[in-house]
């Protein structure tokens, strides 16, 4: 059936389900009952969180992961099968009148309309375009990440991995002023938007160290031994990798010892501990998407895929090779 016809159950809507071991389909939906309080969405763009849901598509869900790793409004259970996804920005069809005709960003799986609490999604500002929106939810980690951090003013600061969330906190460190910002990667290509952002990139072995605050986002071993030598006397390292299921051998001799460096664990879940007294978790998404008010952004989000082609494109989408950056769904 394609996913414009009605299904058997009359809501004429398909959602995207993990439902085995790198194959994805596109269920139909039962008919939509909105509940007192609730907005009803159109999804106009969904984004592909390329790290978690590599992991979602391969199965790499653990046990005593598995409730860290639940997105707030997905469907069904892990590993198999489950609706996962957190990047949905749509328009609101019905709901309170301060909301209708609003585009809205929602912490929803891939699905072409749904109803949630309206205090469960966040208007987005009007000079931030639907498309770009779907970078909210990597913008509030990466947000996060520099509050945990705590960098600030005139820092030198290295940044390891110029995937999608290290390039947000490169932003967000660049505009730190007098903030001495340096991009590594392995990928060459990455360097103009960097530059872009107004920081430096080099390859790894040819990054500057001494470094007051590293963040390491490469989701690799290799990127994480990388940013330990990066780090100057008793500096900061913020691990914002999640790796699911994999061990991951970090060296905690020699110079980590030696010049008392700090590694601390920067997750979205809760606000920063420095800001979690004023902050609650709206607050911080409606800062998030303000942040995105910038055209430079759209450097992120380097590929498209209409909804209805997501089964089979996904597979080279969330490959480990894959290139590219976010990848924005169309659902229109």
């Amino acid at each position: 059936m394609g996913i414009n016809a009605r299904n058997r159950e009359g809501s004429g809507i398909f959602a995207l389900w993990y439902v085995e071991p790198r194959r994805t389909e596109l269920r139909p939906v039962a008919p939509i009952e909105p509940g007192p309080g609730d907005v009803m969405v159109r999804t106009l763009f969904s984004g592909i969180s390329r790290g978690t849901e590599r992991l979602v598509f391969n199965g790499l869900c653990r046990r005593s992961h598995r409730r860290r790793m639940c997105a707030p409004m997905q469907e069904g259970t892990f590993p198999f099968p489950v609706k996962y996804g957190y990047c949905a920005v749509g328009l609101v069809e019905a709901g309170p009148a301060n909301l209708v005709g609003r585009t809205v960003f929602a912490l929803h799986p891939h699905q072409q309309m749904f109803a949630a609490p309206a205090a469960a999604v966040a208007a987005v500002p009007e000079a931030v375009p639907a498309r770009r929106a779907v970078l909210a939810a990597n913008m509030e980690t990466a947000l996060n990440a520099v509050w945990d951090a705590g960098a600030g003013p005139g820092d030198r600061i290295a940044v390891v991995g110029a995937g999608v969330v290290g390039l947000l906190v490169t932003f967000l460190c660049a505009g730190l002023p007098g903030a001495e910002v340096t991009v590594v990667d392995t990928d060459p290509s990455r360097a103009a938007v960097v530059r872009r952002f107004g920081a430096g990139f080099a390859l790894p072995g040819e990054a500057p160290g001494e470094a007051d605050v590293v963040f390491h986002a490469s989701g690799t071993p290799a990127g994480l031994a990388t940013a330990l030598t990066l780090c100057g006397d008793e500096a900061m390292l913020v691990e914002l990798s999640w790796y699911g299921d994999e061990a991951v051998p970090v060296h905690l001799g020699g110079e980590f010892h030696a010049r008392r460096l700090r590694l601390v664990s920067s997750q979205v879940g809760q606000v920063a501990a420095s800001r979690r007294p004023r902050w609650e978790a709206g607050r911080r998404l409606a800062k998030a998407l303000s942040l995105l008010a910038d055209a430079r952004l759209d450097d992120l989000i380097t590929g498209e895929v209409a909804f209805a082609d997501l089964p089979e494109a996904l597979p080279a989408i969330l490959d480990e090779e894959a290139g590219g950056l976010m990848t924005a769904v169309r659902y229109q």
